[in-house]
């Protein structure tokens, strides 16, 4: 079966359990973003409400059942890495200028840009109060992850060096952009369950390699489906000219000697004014048929294939079958 926690769980008990965990964790999510400012207390609750996949704090709760999954500073690690991430998305969609967030209006678009910065502020000042009564280590980890975060936000603005390779320098957005926090979330886990350091290890660095996985998949995703499913606007990224993978393979294509007058047409279509809904429709048709987008997806699956052997040090048993599921599951979302 499939989990009402989103991870592929084939075992029931474990899936059980994941459920009621993951049912403590949303009390604790909202009642750790309450605020006695009236104002602050409906933008922090926004998209706690909206809902979401929870897959960092779902992850933090599977990879603790390598352990003693029932410890409260799991519960408590789980909580500070969904708020992490909550935090980083008002300040992205404010920077991308997303008007639609997990199928709502983005917060900016209801409060206005720096109540939504200082709102995802405000949260990262709850997983920063969350995070020291789990201890010294753990304080550490999420400074060296916000940091991560940070760079990733910086370096995607500001794009890649004269001479580097866009596509190298997109990777490692991803990585700290998006695979940092998952790493943490699988680390937190494994880590506050009492796991043994090598099996810390390996939990975080299937996490870094999956994380890249699951964004190239994402950036597929965001072409082929409609803002029904993904909850955001198709082609926001291509108007606000933020690089995505099939993009950038485009444009490097389009660079080269031999490109074809295809190639070029879908690049002039992409680089055109892009401001009204009639031309980012056409744009992101143009793109979405192109074979760039399959490129993406292998790309995606030779990294999920690298995750899965990441966990090769671990034992047989249900919570190794549930992270190789939930590596093989971003291959057929983005088929």
């Amino acid at each position: 079966m499939t989990s009402p926690t989103t991870l592929p769980i084939v075992d029931a008990a474990l899936s059980s359990r994941l459920e009621g965990r993951m049912t403590v964790v949303e009390e604790r999510l909202r009642d750790v973003v309450t605020q006695n400012d009236r104002l602050a207390d409906e933008a922090s609750r926004h998209l706690v409400n909206a809902g979401g996949k929870r897959l960092r704090p779902l992850l933090t709760l599977l990879t603790a059942e390598l352990g003693d999954g029932s410890r409260r500073e799991v519960l408590d690690a789980a909580v500070v890495v969904e708020l992490t991430h909550l935090a980083t998305l008002y300040h992205d969609d404010v920077m991308d200028a997303a008007p639609l967030r997990r199928g709502a209006p983005a917060a900016h678009e209801v409060w206005g840009n720096s109540v939504a910065i200082l709102t995802g502020d405000l949260l990262f000042a709850r997983a920063s109060s969350t995070v020291a009564g789990l201890g010294p280590e753990a304080v550490r980890i999420q400074a060296a992850t916000f940091e991560r975060l940070c760079l990733g936000q910086l370096h995607e603005t500001v794009g890649p060096n004269p001479g580097e390779d866009p596509v190298d320098h997109y990777l490692q957005v991803l990585a700290d952009k998006t695979a940092s926090l998952i790493a943490t979330a699988a680390r937190f886990g494994a880590m506050f369950a009492g796991c043994r350091p090598d099996v810390v290890a390996t939990v975080q660095a299937f996490g870094e390699t999956v994380g890249v996985a699951f964004q190239l998949a994402d950036d597929v995703i965001d072409l082929t489906s409609d803002a029904a499913t993904t909850g955001k606007t198709p082609g926001t990224d291509l108007r606000d000219r933020v690089p995505t993978m099939p993009a950038l393979l485009l444009r490097a294509r389009a660079a080269r000697p031999g490109a074809s007058s295809g190639d070029r047409d879908v690049l002039a279509l992409l680089d055109a004014d892009l401001s009204t809904d009639a031309a980012l429709t056409e744009a992101v048709e143009a793109l979405r048929a192109h074979d760039v987008v399959e490129q993406t997806r292998e790309r995606a699956v030779v990294l999920a294939r690298q995750a899965v052997e990441r966990l090769d040090p671990l034992p047989p048993g249900a919570v190794k079958d549930a992270l190789v599921a939930f590596a093989d599951s971003l291959v057929d979302r983005a088929s």
